[in-house]
């Protein structure tokens, strides 16, 4: 037997040499759950280990992770009702806590990557990414929408502008109002192949942002979020948003997407982000709670199989136990 592939497994250091994936702390993004309440730190029963935050308990908590080598970080409001309407106009308020909190935490840490949220569901009281009319996710009302949210984001501070609400056209649109205000070096995020999943569960639940069970509206996301049955159609949202500017392109959910993660990667020459999204991370939690799994070891696993797909940027709630693993 003149090949032996075996030969090149027998020593860690052989291992490394010829180890054809790596994933650090740089490639991850720790998500963040923001409250208005500055010193607030709820826990998130459905999702073990991960909290909602005040914004004094989000700097120490950016803080902590810079030590670790996490310096990209994606921020999401957990809105109180009151501040909820049909049209989500909190979301641009000049008192909208989430925009103080980027003000501060740029303020705080200039060399952070501060991603954004660009959906109405955090704000509406309908719970759906856009703009309800007539029982309808209205397309083209939400732009003008998303577009000044887009803006007053950028104004605030963050980096790069996350579009999660998959309106079509939505893209082109953002990046126009961006560069008419000045923005031109804010970046965009495109959620491109966001799936109507079944893991956005305890998500949902940190953000109460599941939509409303109100006559006429619909209870899920279907008419706006993809099929998970669907390739081609991932492809051709990536093609799409790629033309209309997008710097980076991202698939959501992230394991049980690692082929379309593959094929963005194989297809375009922008950054592939992945959300390993909470049902992913609370899955494998509830495992190793009840003995099943070793969470360390199974978390560097799905992070690493992400990485290998192709992924050049991975949002996780594993981020900042793995950076505190990393190396050891």
């Amino acid at each position: 037997m003149l090949s032996r592939p075996r030969r090149n497994r027998q020593s860690a250091a052989i291992r490394a040499q010829i180890r054809e994936t790596e994933l650090t702390p740089g490639h991850l993004v720790q998500p963040i759950f923001l409250m208005p309440e500055p010193n607030a730190r709820l826990p998130i029963v459905s999702l073990p280990g991960t909290f909602r935050l005040g914004i004094e308990e989000v700097v120490r908590e950016v803080g902590e992770c810079r030590k670790l080598g996490i310096y990209s970080f994606i921020m999401f409001p957990a809105v109180p009702e009151e501040h909820k309407d049909k049209t989500g106009t909190y979301a641009t308020s000049e008192e909208n806590f989430y925009l103080h909190a980027a003000t501060r935490l740029k303020t705080e840490y200039p060399d952070i990557c501060l991603i954004s949220d660009v959906a109405l569901d955090p704000y509406s009281t309908d719970g759906h990414d856009g703009l309800v009319v007539n029982g309808k996710i209205d397309n083209d009302q939400t732009l003008p929408l998303v577009d000044a949210m887009a803006v007053a984001q950028a104004r605030a501070g963050f980096d790069v502008i996350g579009p999660s609400e998959m309106m079509d056209g939505r893209i082109e649109s953002i990046r126009r109002a961006l560069d008419k205000e000045g923005f031109t070096d804010t970046s965009i995020m495109s959620y491109c192949a966001k799936y109507a999943s079944a893991f956005y569960g305890p998500f949902r639940d940190a953000l109460d942002s599941a939509p409303r069970q109100l006559e006429d509206v619909p209870t899920d996301k279907k008419t706006y979020q993809m099929d998970p049955a669907n390739r081609k159609e991932a492809l051709r949202e990536a093609a799409l948003d790629a033309a209309e500017g997008a710097d980076y392109l991202m698939v959501k959910p992230a394991i049980n997407y690692l082929d379309i993660i593959r094929e963005l990667t194989n297809e375009h020459h922008l950054p592939i982000a992945a959300y390993h999204v909470s049902g992913e991370c609370a899955m494998l939690l509830a495992a190793a709670e009840r003995g099943w799994l070793d969470y360390q070891t199974a978390a560097s696993e799905a992070l690493l199989s992400i990485r290998r797909a192709g992924a050049s940027v991975i949002i996780s709630y594993f981020a900042k136990d793995f950076a505190t693993w990393y190396g050891q």
